[in-house]
């Protein structure tokens, strides 16, 4: 079992994972987390996660690991002192015999309960404990936090090295005006919930997983303000060598680099134009980066 909060999943994250998936096999690799985080439940963040409920179901089932408990997170469970979630959740209920941790975890009433905590009280409770030390990139420890501070900021390539793989936004394609079929664009609409943290307005290189084919794209996050007026955050992307319709089906959107900000342009034809330069420069940005090999990016 690996425990943590899990937002955003980053290399730190992928330690933990690695951890129990190395050791599968009689035993089934479990990733144990609370929902909502306690920081939501205490007032101490606005709710907006790097990656909602959905996204993490899908990576951790494409990871493979077999079990995701989400743990329900109320004044009940927050006040439970942490040697009693040790033995009555972690050991009787969930029957853990080998757990990973950070070395920041930690639960229980007041936070008290931490990965020394547990490595007392293992051996007694039947169970194994790792902590895994902080992953550091360019002098920093990689943190949720710091993740969450690039994406804010629209740095996605940092985002994206501290993730392990570029930002992603999961969701079902819906039908928009279809004003980019007539200007020769076609695009795939997504809105995200108010629960994903999203980069700033604006127009990113990125790439679309749809099933089990991914294609180079460009997306642009925001009210394409050129087409309607109506203020619906979306994120709306061109895939460049895709036929076909997706509305319906359930997509994956992955941020590579910002590209620039979304503005409202006099007509059609300037963002026609506008469009053009952006493909273009996207697949310069491919080939010279992957030397024509696809962008797979490690997702």
């Amino acid at each position: 079992m690996a425990l943590g909060k899990f937002d955003g999943i980053h290399i730190g994250h992928r330690r933990l994972l690695e951890e129990i998936l190395s050791r599968k096999g009689r035993l089934a690799a479990c990733v144990f987390t609370f929902d909502p985080p306690p920081a939501v439940l205490f007032g101490c963040s606005d709710g907006r996660e790097l990656t909602t409920r959905e996204e993490k179901r899908l990576l951790f089932g494409r990871m493979g690991v077999d079990i995701l408990v989400e743990f329900p997170m109320n004044a009940v469970t927050a006040a439970t002192p942490p040697e009693a979630f040790a033995r009555d959740i972690l050991a009787g209920q969930l029957q853990a015999r080998f757990l990973a941790a950070g070395t920041d975890l930690s639960f229980g009433a007041r936070g008290e309960g931490d990965a020394a905590l547990l490595q007392r009280m293992g051996p007694e409770l039947g169970f194994e404990v790792k902590t895994i030390d902080k992953v550091r990139m360019d002098g920093e420890e990689v943190s949720s936090t710091l993740v969450r501070a690039k994406v804010e900021e629209g740095d996605m390539e940092s985002a994206g090295h501290m993730l392990g793989m570029p930002y992603m936004i999961a969701g079902k394609v819906v039908r928009g005006r279809q004003v980019g079929r007539t200007i020769g664009f076609p695009t795939v609409n997504v809105l995200p919930g108010a629960d994903k943290l999203l980069p700033p307005n604006g127009v990113y290189f990125s790439q679309v997983r749809c099933g089990e084919k991914l294609y180079h794209a460009i997306s642009n996050v925001g009210y394409k303000p050129t087409v309607t007026d109506e203020r619906v955050m979306g994120v709306e992307s061109y895939l460049y060598d895709f036929t076909g319709n997706l509305y319906g089906e359930r997509v994956e959107v992955y941020l590579q680099a910002f590209r620039r900000p979304e503005r409202r342009f006099q007509g059609l034809e300037a963002l026609r134009a506008q469009l053009q330069e952006d493909i273009a420069a996207g697949r310069e940005r491919c080939e010279k980066s992957y030397q024509n090999r696809p962008c797979q990016n490690n997702l």
